[in-house]
Parts: structure tokens; C-alpha cells; sequence
């Protein structure tokens, strides 16, 4: 392995906009994010379909799933 090739790794502070904040290792000292796990629908349980054409009765009625 070459020397002096690789960056520096730091202790970054990760920031979300919905103001959670962990550290992680990074090249970056401070890192901006806009979704995070703490409100991501996935991980907190809110998450929706949005079927705004009609696409999954269209689906099922093809499929004969209904």
C-alpha cells in the first residue's frame, strides 16, 4: 500500500434537519442530511402508498387479485 495516498478520516457529526444527530467516521468533519432513520416513514412506521393514477387496482384487476 502506497504512503501518503489515503485521506484522513475524522469523527463526523452527522446533522438532520428534523435536528437528530449521531457520529460516524467520515473524510468530512460535518455532514448535512435531510432524511435520516429517525424520520424516515420506512423506519417509523408512518409509511403510506401514494396511488394517485389508479395503478394498483389497475394491477389487481388485471391480476384478478380482488
Amino acid at each position: 500500500m502506497k504512503a501518503e495516498i489515503h485521506p484522513t478520516i475524522h469523527s463526523a457529526k452527522v446533522v438532520c434537519t428534523c435536528g437528530n444527530s449521531f457520529e460516524t467516521l467520515s473524510t468530512l468533519k460535518e455532514i448535512h442530511i435531510d432524511i435520516c432513520s429517525a424520520c424516515h416513514p420506512f423506519f417509523t412506521g408512518k409509511q403510506r402508498l401514494v396511488d394517485t393514477a389508479g395503478r394498483v387496482e389497475k394491477f389487481k384487476r388485471k391480476h384478478g387479485l380482488q
